[in-house]
């Protein structure tokens, strides 16, 4: 019963932060012009948007091939485009389907998350 019942939903404050780190890796994986450091916030995207989609839709989150089990038990076409998008910027280092795609999650809950944001106050 717990397991189809879904996690507790984050918190106002659980919400900030993690809006704030993914902004903070997709502005990393922006300003990235060598090929290990992109690849590297590209796979630290792929696992934190997939954390934001499951868990602000109160679903439960996957790891290694669960990831894209997990987003297909959600919503398939979803899992789909997640998939075409982190595949699409492997084969050809074009970084924009990827940001369109992370800025589309973000989006309603207020996008990206930098001014203002301070951790302790």
């Amino acid at each position: 019963m717990i397991l189809k019942k879904g996690p507790s939903p984050w918190g106002e404050n659980e919400m900030t932060l993690k809006r704030y780190f993914l902004t903070d890796v997709l502005e990393d994986f922006i300003g990235a012009t060598d090929r290990g450091e992109e690849m590297c916030c590209a796979a630290t995207l792929a696992e934190q948007v997939h954390e934001f989609i499951l868990r602000t839709n109160k679903q439960w989150i996957g790891s290694s091939k669960w990831i894209v089990r997990a987003l297909k038990i959600y919503d398939q076409t979803l899992a789909d485009r997640y998939g075409q998008v982190f595949d699409h910027y492997y084969e050809t280092r074009e970084k924009e389907s990827v940001i369109t795609f992370v800025d589309d999650v973000l989006q309603p809950y207020g996008g990206r998350l930098f001014e203002g944001f301070s951790l302790g106050k």
